[in-house]
Protein backbone atom coordinates (compact mmCIF):
# COMPACT_ATOMS: atom_id res chain seq x y z
CA UNK A 1 0.00 0.00 0.00
CA UNK A 2 1.24 3.67 -0.24
CA UNK A 3 1.87 5.46 2.84
CA UNK A 4 4.04 8.57 4.05
CA UNK A 5 6.74 7.37 5.57
CA UNK A 6 10.11 9.42 7.77
CA UNK A 7 13.27 7.31 8.67
CA UNK A 8 14.68 10.15 10.25
CA UNK A 9 13.73 13.45 12.55
CA UNK A 10 13.39 16.75 10.70
CA UNK A 11 11.63 19.10 8.81
CA UNK A 12 9.22 18.23 5.97
CA UNK A 13 11.37 16.92 3.92
CA UNK A 14 11.63 14.17 6.00
CA UNK A 15 8.94 12.94 4.48
CA UNK A 16 8.40 10.60 1.60
CA UNK A 17 5.97 8.41 0.07
CA UNK A 18 6.86 4.22 -0.11
CA UNK A 19 5.26 0.90 -0.80
CA UNK A 20 4.75 -0.96 2.48
CA UNK A 21 2.99 -3.71 3.84
CA UNK A 22 -0.72 -3.91 4.23
CA UNK A 23 -1.16 -4.29 8.09
CA UNK A 24 -3.36 -7.03 9.30
CA UNK A 25 -6.20 -6.47 12.98
CA UNK A 26 -5.13 -8.45 15.36
CA UNK A 27 -7.38 -8.86 18.93
CA UNK A 28 -10.09 -6.02 18.69
CA UNK A 29 -8.78 -4.20 15.80
CA UNK A 30 -10.26 -3.21 12.60
CA UNK A 31 -8.34 -1.99 9.55
CA UNK A 32 -9.54 0.62 7.86
CA UNK A 33 -9.38 1.78 4.26
CA UNK A 34 -8.71 5.06 4.91
CA UNK A 35 -10.62 7.71 2.72
CA UNK A 36 -9.55 11.25 4.90
CA UNK A 37 -6.76 12.25 7.15
CA UNK A 38 -6.76 15.28 9.78
CA UNK A 39 -3.59 16.52 9.87
CA UNK A 40 -2.71 18.03 13.42
CA UNK A 41 0.30 20.30 14.98
CA UNK A 42 1.22 17.49 16.99
CA UNK A 43 2.40 15.27 13.44
CA UNK A 44 4.84 18.03 12.62
CA UNK A 45 6.13 17.91 16.57
CA UNK A 46 6.53 14.48 16.30
CA UNK A 47 8.05 14.31 12.80
CA UNK A 48 10.83 16.68 14.36
CA UNK A 49 11.43 14.69 17.36
CA UNK A 50 9.93 17.79 20.08
CA UNK A 51 7.92 15.57 21.36
CA UNK A 52 9.86 12.75 21.84
CA UNK A 53 9.48 12.37 25.43
CA UNK A 54 5.94 12.44 25.37
CA UNK A 55 5.27 10.45 22.22
CA UNK A 56 8.11 8.12 21.93
CA UNK A 57 8.41 7.09 17.88
CA UNK A 58 10.27 4.15 16.04
CA UNK A 59 11.93 4.72 12.82
CA UNK A 60 10.74 4.44 10.12
CA UNK A 61 7.10 6.12 10.90
CA UNK A 62 3.90 6.51 9.21
CA UNK A 63 2.56 9.44 10.77
CA UNK A 64 -0.85 10.49 12.16
CA UNK A 65 -3.51 9.55 14.27
CA UNK A 66 -7.01 10.66 12.70
CA UNK A 67 -9.00 8.53 10.23
CA UNK A 68 -12.52 8.65 8.45
CA UNK A 69 -12.80 5.20 6.31
CA UNK A 70 -14.47 2.23 5.68
CA UNK A 71 -13.85 -1.15 7.26
CA UNK A 72 -11.93 -3.31 5.09
CA UNK A 73 -11.26 -6.43 7.81
CA UNK A 74 -11.85 -6.86 11.55
CA UNK A 75 -9.93 -9.25 14.23
CA UNK A 76 -10.81 -11.34 16.95
CA UNK A 77 -13.43 -10.22 19.43
CA UNK A 78 -14.61 -7.27 17.48
CA UNK A 79 -18.17 -7.32 17.19
CA UNK A 80 -19.17 -3.81 17.03
CA UNK A 81 -18.67 -3.73 13.91
CA UNK A 82 -18.12 -5.12 10.38
CA UNK A 83 -16.66 -4.73 7.13
CA UNK A 84 -18.18 -2.06 5.15
CA UNK A 85 -19.07 0.13 7.88
CA UNK A 86 -18.47 4.07 7.19
CA UNK A 87 -16.42 5.48 10.32
CA UNK A 88 -14.40 8.14 12.12
CA UNK A 89 -11.47 7.99 14.98
CA UNK A 90 -8.33 7.24 15.65
CA UNK A 91 -5.66 5.07 14.19
CA UNK A 92 -2.54 3.58 16.62
CA UNK A 93 -0.70 2.75 13.58
CA UNK A 94 -0.20 5.76 11.58
CA UNK A 95 -3.12 7.26 9.91
CA UNK A 96 -1.14 8.50 6.71
CA UNK A 97 -1.81 5.57 4.55
CA UNK A 98 -4.34 3.83 2.06
CA UNK A 99 -4.85 1.65 5.33
CA UNK A 100 -4.87 1.61 8.79
CA UNK A 101 -5.06 -0.14 12.17
CA UNK A 102 -7.67 0.82 14.50
CA UNK A 103 -8.77 -0.59 18.03
CA UNK A 104 -13.03 -0.92 17.66
CA UNK A 105 -13.37 0.66 20.48
CA UNK A 106 -11.97 4.18 19.08
CA UNK A 107 -13.98 4.32 16.09
CA UNK A 108 -17.62 5.78 15.99
CA UNK A 109 -20.11 5.55 12.36
CA UNK A 110 -20.17 8.46 10.40
CA UNK A 111 -22.86 9.87 9.20
CA UNK A 112 -24.26 9.39 5.81
CA UNK A 113 -24.71 13.28 5.27
CA UNK A 114 -21.12 14.60 6.68
CA UNK A 115 -18.37 14.74 4.24
CA UNK A 116 -15.08 12.41 4.25
CA UNK A 117 -13.19 15.23 4.72
CA UNK A 118 -15.40 17.46 7.88
CA UNK A 119 -15.33 13.28 9.43
CA UNK A 120 -11.59 13.41 9.49
CA UNK A 121 -11.26 17.00 11.03
CA UNK A 122 -13.25 16.12 13.89
CA UNK A 123 -12.22 13.21 16.28
CA UNK A 124 -8.83 15.09 17.69
CA UNK A 125 -10.19 18.68 17.98
CA UNK A 126 -13.47 17.63 19.69
CA UNK A 127 -11.92 15.35 21.94
CA UNK A 128 -8.84 18.22 22.92
CA UNK A 129 -11.48 20.51 23.16
CA UNK A 130 -13.37 18.92 25.40
CA UNK A 131 -10.69 17.42 27.85
CA UNK A 132 -9.13 20.92 28.22
CA UNK A 133 -12.36 22.79 28.58
CA UNK A 134 -13.02 19.75 31.64
CA UNK A 135 -9.93 20.74 32.92
CA UNK A 136 -11.37 24.25 33.31
CA UNK A 137 -14.12 23.47 34.65
CA UNK A 138 -15.93 25.69 32.53
CA UNK A 139 -19.51 26.15 33.37
CA UNK A 140 -22.79 28.30 32.32
CA UNK A 141 -22.30 32.21 32.79
CA UNK A 142 -18.66 32.12 32.85
CA UNK A 143 -16.35 34.10 30.47
CA UNK A 144 -13.53 32.03 28.54
CA UNK A 145 -10.80 33.42 26.53
CA UNK A 146 -9.45 30.74 23.60
CA UNK A 147 -5.92 31.99 22.04
CA UNK A 148 -6.06 30.38 18.92
CA UNK A 149 -9.68 30.61 18.48
CA UNK A 150 -10.00 29.89 14.66
CA UNK A 151 -8.14 27.00 14.38
CA UNK A 152 -9.11 23.56 14.13
CA UNK A 153 -9.46 22.99 17.75
CA UNK A 154 -10.23 26.69 18.44
CA UNK A 155 -12.98 25.86 16.17
CA UNK A 156 -14.72 23.31 18.36
CA UNK A 157 -13.47 24.76 21.50
CA UNK A 158 -15.84 27.79 21.22
CA UNK A 159 -18.88 26.03 19.80
CA UNK A 160 -18.80 23.31 22.64
CA UNK A 161 -17.76 26.26 25.72
CA UNK A 162 -20.85 28.28 23.73
CA UNK A 163 -23.17 25.62 24.13
CA UNK A 164 -21.94 25.00 27.67
CA UNK A 165 -23.14 28.39 28.29
CA UNK A 166 -19.72 30.45 28.53
CA UNK A 167 -19.42 33.28 27.06
CA UNK A 168 -16.34 33.31 24.79
CA UNK A 169 -13.91 35.85 23.76
CA UNK A 170 -10.93 34.49 20.75
CA UNK A 171 -8.35 36.41 19.98
CA UNK A 172 -7.48 35.72 16.02
CA UNK A 173 -6.31 37.48 13.27
CA UNK A 174 -7.82 40.34 11.49
CA UNK A 175 -8.89 38.02 8.36
CA UNK A 176 -10.89 35.81 11.24
CA UNK A 177 -13.00 38.05 13.02
CA UNK A 178 -16.56 37.28 11.25
CA UNK A 179 -15.46 33.77 11.38
CA UNK A 180 -14.86 33.51 14.84
CA UNK A 181 -17.94 35.84 15.26
CA UNK A 182 -20.25 33.60 13.10
CA UNK A 183 -19.16 30.62 16.05
CA UNK A 184 -21.02 31.96 18.59
CA UNK A 185 -17.78 34.45 20.24
CA UNK A 186 -16.43 37.60 20.91
CA UNK A 187 -13.79 38.20 18.35
CA UNK A 188 -10.88 39.71 19.00
CA UNK A 189 -7.14 40.81 17.53
CA UNK A 190 -4.20 39.14 19.20
CA UNK A 191 -1.22 41.54 19.65
CA UNK A 192 -0.20 45.17 21.33
CA UNK A 193 -2.27 45.80 24.41
CA UNK A 194 -4.12 42.55 24.68
CA UNK A 195 -4.67 42.89 28.04
CA UNK A 196 -5.95 46.29 27.90
CA UNK A 197 -8.15 45.41 25.08
CA UNK A 198 -9.42 41.97 26.98
CA UNK A 199 -11.02 44.07 30.30
CA UNK A 200 -12.20 46.25 27.69
CA UNK A 201 -14.73 43.81 26.68
CA UNK A 202 -14.96 41.59 30.08
CA UNK A 203 -14.06 44.52 33.15
CA UNK A 204 -15.36 41.59 35.33
CA UNK A 205 -12.50 39.56 34.20
CA UNK A 206 -12.27 36.42 32.38
CA UNK A 207 -12.43 33.04 34.17
CA UNK A 208 -10.31 30.74 32.42
CA UNK A 209 -8.19 30.60 29.81
CA UNK A 210 -7.69 28.33 26.67
CA UNK A 211 -4.38 28.70 24.67
CA UNK A 212 -4.53 26.95 21.45
CA UNK A 213 -2.35 29.13 19.85
CA UNK A 214 1.27 28.92 21.62
CA UNK A 215 2.10 32.49 19.89
CA UNK A 216 3.40 33.63 23.61
CA UNK A 217 0.16 34.82 25.00
CA UNK A 218 0.65 32.84 28.58
CA UNK A 219 1.91 35.97 30.36
CA UNK A 220 -0.93 38.52 28.98
CA UNK A 221 -3.57 35.57 30.28
CA UNK A 222 -1.34 35.14 33.71
CA UNK A 223 -1.90 39.16 33.88
CA UNK A 224 -5.38 38.61 32.99
CA UNK A 225 -6.47 35.89 35.51
CA UNK A 226 -4.42 37.16 38.33
CA UNK A 227 -2.43 33.81 38.58
CA UNK A 228 -1.66 30.89 37.33
CA UNK A 229 -4.80 28.97 37.88
CA UNK A 230 -7.19 28.20 35.29
CA UNK A 231 -5.07 28.13 32.38
CA UNK A 232 -4.25 25.36 29.87
CA UNK A 233 -2.26 25.70 26.63
CA UNK A 234 -1.89 22.46 23.98
CA UNK A 235 0.65 24.59 22.38
CA UNK A 236 3.41 26.21 24.11
CA UNK A 237 5.88 24.06 25.42
CA UNK A 238 6.97 27.02 27.73
CA UNK A 239 4.08 26.20 29.95
CA UNK A 240 6.29 24.95 32.62
CA UNK A 241 8.34 27.15 33.41
CA UNK A 242 5.11 29.75 33.80
CA UNK A 243 3.56 27.58 36.36
CA UNK A 244 0.81 26.77 33.53
CA UNK A 245 -0.72 23.04 33.00
CA UNK A 246 -0.09 21.61 29.67
CA UNK A 247 -2.64 19.34 28.63
CA UNK A 248 -0.41 16.52 27.20
CA UNK A 249 -2.69 13.75 28.84
CA UNK A 250 -3.93 10.84 27.28
CA UNK A 251 -7.04 11.25 24.69
CA UNK A 252 -9.92 9.69 26.18
CA UNK A 253 -11.16 8.83 22.75
CA UNK A 254 -14.43 8.59 23.58
CA UNK A 255 -16.75 6.52 20.22
CA UNK A 256 -19.69 7.33 22.20
CA UNK A 257 -18.92 10.99 22.35
CA UNK A 258 -17.33 11.16 18.98
CA UNK A 259 -20.66 9.76 17.23
CA UNK A 260 -22.41 12.51 19.20
CA UNK A 261 -20.38 15.20 18.09
CA UNK A 262 -20.53 14.08 14.34
CA UNK A 263 -24.24 13.58 14.06
CA UNK A 264 -24.02 17.20 15.42
CA UNK A 265 -21.54 17.74 12.38
CA UNK A 266 -23.84 16.02 9.86
CA UNK A 267 -26.63 17.97 10.81
CA UNK A 268 -24.91 21.72 10.98
CA UNK A 269 -24.75 22.34 14.46
CA UNK A 270 -21.33 21.60 15.25
CA UNK A 271 -19.30 23.40 12.50
CA UNK A 272 -16.42 21.38 10.97
CA UNK A 273 -14.22 24.07 8.67
CA UNK A 274 -12.12 22.88 5.77
CA UNK A 275 -8.65 25.05 6.01
CA UNK A 276 -7.43 23.01 3.10
CA UNK A 277 -7.27 19.68 1.24
CA UNK A 278 -4.28 17.49 -0.14
CA UNK A 279 -3.95 14.18 -1.68
CA UNK A 280 -1.90 12.07 0.34
CA UNK A 281 1.40 12.28 -2.12
CA UNK A 282 1.45 16.28 -0.87
CA UNK A 283 1.18 15.44 2.62
CA UNK A 284 4.54 17.64 2.97
CA UNK A 285 2.95 20.90 1.56
CA UNK A 286 0.37 20.16 4.16
CA UNK A 287 2.21 19.57 7.25
CA UNK A 288 3.85 22.62 6.13
CA UNK A 289 0.90 24.73 6.13
CA UNK A 290 -0.16 23.37 9.46
CA UNK A 291 3.50 23.92 10.63
CA UNK A 292 3.45 27.57 9.25
CA UNK A 293 -0.07 28.05 12.01
CA UNK A 294 -2.78 30.63 11.20
CA UNK A 295 -4.92 28.54 9.37
CA UNK A 296 -8.92 28.59 9.35
CA UNK A 297 -10.39 25.08 10.39
CA UNK A 298 -8.59 21.91 9.59
CA UNK A 299 -6.36 21.03 7.13
CA UNK A 300 -7.14 17.32 5.41
CA UNK A 301 -5.38 15.23 3.54
CA UNK A 302 -7.67 13.00 0.92
CA UNK A 303 -7.21 8.97 -0.08
CA UNK A 304 -7.50 7.63 -3.10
Amino acid sequence: MKAIVFDAFGGTEVLHEAEIGIPQPGPGQVRVRVRAVGVNPVDGKIRSGAMETIFPTTLPAVPGGEIAGVVDAVGEDVDQLKVGDEVLGWSDTGSYAQYALAPATALAPKPAGLAWANAAALPVASDGAERVLDLLDVSAGETLLIHGASGALGTIAVQLAVARGARVIGTVGPANQEYVTSLGATALVYGDNLVQRVRELAPEGVDAVFDAAGKGALEDSITLRGSTTRIVTTADFRAGDLGIVFAEGPQRRSAARLAELAEEAADGTLVTTLSATYPLAEAAKAQQASDAGHNRGKIVLTVD
